[in-house]
């Protein structure tokens, strides 16, 4: 059976000051991210026993669990990798980037309105959640989410390629209750390289999330 372990950091604590504090990224990625790799694997433990005994009376709870924390496990291994101290601006050809630029204006109208988007998505979610730049390979364009908690409110087959984390534990100790301070400052470190990968590898895939015709 699968065993989820906690990736490491692609950069040291400091490494996104001012933006993020080495604090929050220690606990960040130390205790809470490392939360929801140990509750998806204890989930996948419950069910196994729950499939050797055959009892299947909190089978509702564990699949709602399974998908929370895996979740969880998936969207913050996205986020570390989608930042970077010398991030920021926004994908320019000149930058080996213009695929995914030429892809956010043929979707959005161009580059500021799909900022716009994702910061008032991530900014208005109710309670936790995430704004989430995803590929939809339906359609074949590029769609911003708003993530409940870690997996309520997703298209089904969207690929994630751009996470912003608006749950309170990734900005509270620094920013207190100003989320949209929190979301505005994250533009800066943003890592278009790893974003133009994502996206390249989403769409490459595309054919086999495809709905059959």
């Amino acid at each position: 059976m699968a065993i989820y372990t906690l990736p490491e950091l692609p950069y040291d604590y400091a490494a996104l000051e001012p933006v993020i504090s080495p604090q929050i990224i220690e606990l960040h990625h130390d205790k809470h991210h490392a939360a929801y790799v140990k509750g998806a694997n204890d989930t996948l433990e419950q069910l196994e026993e729950a499939r050797d005994k055959e009892a299947w009376g909190a089978i509702n709870g564990l699949e709602k669990n399974l998908a929370f924390h895996l979740s969880g496990h998936i969207l913050h291994s996205i986020y570390w990798h989608n930042m970077t101290g010398d991030g920021g601006g926004e994908p320019l050809e000149k930058d080996g980037v213009g695929e995914l630029a030429d892809a956010i204006a043929e979707s959005f109208g161009s580059f500021a309105k799909f900022r716009t988007q994702l910061s008032k998505a991530s900014a208005t979610t109710q309670g936790s959640g995430w704004g989430v730049l995803a590929y939809e390979p339906v359609s074949g364009r590029l769609i911003v989410e708003q993530v409940y908690d870690h997996q309520g409110n997703v298209g089904q087959g969207s690929v994630p390629i751009l996470v912003f984390d608006a749950w309170e534990h990734a900005f509270y100790l620094q920013y207190k209750n100003q989320k949209v301070d929190f979301i505005e400052a994250m533009w800066q470190v943003v890592n278009w390289q790893d974003v133009a990968k994502r996206y390249t590898s989403a769409k490459e895939r595309a054919h086999s999330l495809l709905l059959a015709p």
